[in-house]
This record gives structure tokens, sequence and C-alpha cells, in this order.
């Protein structure tokens, strides 16, 4: 019950974030293809960069966002092969995207700092690197399928200036560079920057929201199975198997990773859904449903793994 209302006290501004980027979309006309535009191909190159920049590299950490990205991208695919006769419009191009990742940005780090220590804070962040690698490449691919051909959309994807950002910081990192102390204090504002105006945009998605058209059962339906039982589910056979027979990841690595399958609908798929004109209403109401859910969710299957 303690850990109900940490969590609730320290995600309550995120809400009042998300009506406040209803209330400037709906009342004060601010553009949320803007704001979509400013995070994916500006701030999220940015916080990409400089926290790649900023983490020491060795094999065993590589493991993690290489299986969350491959993971995510294999699941994305299904979907998307599966259903895509269930839907007339972009839907199951949305449905994909989500499916394969969750809220590890905007969400899932504050979370981290909530119930992490610090060093393990650190690796999930580093572990986020693969969901925005994954919601910029892959992500990208299979929402764009929903409105342009395979090559214009593996087209779009060469143009994302995130992906040569992650690139450029893997490559100086390795290099041996690393972020100047006097550059640490601005790209912790622009990480705040990101967060918030992520969490702005599910409300802005909510601009033109219809029930009757938005509300969908099967795709919350399908969403939710595979974001909420599929990815823990994966998750915990994983860390079984690993503790049994291999050893060849901590505990540390195993909270990292079940709080990775836990956290809500990745706010990004808003961000992309209005980026790419893919139903960005339905893909709001569907996220902005599962964060609420998450509150009750999460504290309960946490002290079930009993992991923290």
């Amino acid at each position: 019950m303690k850990i109900l209302f940490i969590i609730l006290g320290k995600i309550f501004p995120l809400y009042l974030t998300i009506f406040a980027g209803y209330i400037l979309a709906r009342y004060f006309k601010i553009k949320r293809e803007h704001i979509a535009f400013l995070l994916i191909y500006i701030l999220g190159p940015i916080v990409i960069f400089f926290a790649v920049l900023s983490i020491n590299i060795n094999f065993q950490l590589i493991f993690l966002p290489l299986f969350i990205f491959l993971f995510g991208s294999l699941i994305a695919f299904y979907i998307l092969k599966k259903y895509k006769n269930e839907w007339k419009d972009a839907s199951v191009n949305t449905l994909a995207f989500t499916c394969g990742t969750g809220n590890t940005g905007y969400f899932g780090i504050p979370l981290a700092m909530i119930l992490l220590e610090p060093n393990s804070a650190n690796i999930f962040i580093f572990g986020t690197l693969a969901s925005l690698l994954y919601e910029n490449t892959t992500g990208f691919f299979v929402t764009a399928k929903g409105n342009f051909t395979a090559r214009q959309s593996i087209m779009k994807v060469l143009k994302l200036p995130l992906l040569y950002a992650f690139i450029a910081g893997v490559s100086f990192n390795i290099l041996g560079f690393r972020t100047p102390e006097f550059i640490v204090p601005y790209f912790e504002n622009f990480k705040w920057a990101y967060g918030l105006l992520g969490m702005m945009m599910l409300g802005m998605g909510m601009k033109g929201f219809n029930l009757n058209e938005d509300f969908d059962k099967k795709y919350i339906k399908i969403s939710y199975f595979f974001k909420f039982i599929f990815w823990p589910g994966v998750i915990l056979a994983l860390i079984f198997i690993d503790k049994t027979f291999i050893n060849f990841l901590n505990d540390e690595i195993y909270r990292v990773m079940f709080l990775f399958s836990i956290v809500p609908l990745a706010g990004n798929t808003v961000t992309l859904a209005v980026l790419l004109k893919a139903k960005p209403e339905k893909a709001s109401f569907t996220v902005l449903l599962s964060t609420l859910i998450s509150v009750i969710y999460i504290p309960v299957v946490l002290a079930i793994y009993g992991g923290f």
C-alpha cells in the first residue's frame, strides 16, 4: 500500500502535464504537429547523444538494450502481419508500434528513480536508449507504413537524426570522449523538456477525440494483452531461465528488465501517430487509459514479483 501512495504522489504532476497539453491544443490552438517535430527531430537526438556519451559501456550492459530492441521489433512485425486486415485505416500500424515498446522514458525513468538504487536507475536509463532506437527505427517504419510505401518508410527512417545521434554517441564513447562537466546541467534541462513535452503530447493527442470512433475494444484488448501480460510473462521466463541455468545476468539487471516490462504504453505512440497522421486520437486514448491503469497495476505486480 505504501508504494501505491509513493507512485501516486510522484506521477500526479505528470497527469497535470497531460491535462495542460489538452488545454493548450484545444483552447489555445497550439499545433501538436510542431511539438511532435520538436520531440523527434531536435530534443530526442540531443538527449540520446549525451546519454550514450555519459555511460560506461560493457558487454553485460549491452545485452539489455539489444534484447529490448530485438524483442520489441519481433512483436511489432508480428502484430503488423497478423492484424493487417483487421482495420481499414492506420490503426494496425500504431497498434504494432505500441505493442513493441513501453513508456520507458516519460514514465519509466521517474519510476526507476523511485524504486531502484542510483546505479540501477542509471542502467535503466541506458536501457531506454533501446526503446528510443526502436521507436525511431522499427517503430517509425511500422507506423509510417500506414500512409507510405515500404521504400518511403525506410527513407523516412534513414532521415531521422536520432539514428545518427546514437551512432555518433557510441563512436565518441568508444574513442574515450565524455560529456564535459559544464554541459551536464544543460543536458539535464533538455531531459526535463523532453519528458514534459512528451507527456503533453498525450493530452494534445486527445484533441478531436470521438468516443464512438476512437474507443476501439479490439485495439485496446490486443495492446493491453501484449503490454500488461505478454511482456512481463516473457521477462519473468527469461529471468527464471538465466537464474536457474545460465547465470549471465545479475539481480540488478533482473530488476531493471522487469521494470521495463511493466510500464504503460509508450507516449511516443501518440507523437508518431500525430506526425504521420495515423489515428492519434485512438492512440492517445489507449495510451492515457493504460497510464491510469498502471497506477494500480504496477504496485500489484511489483508486490507479486517481490524483487524490489
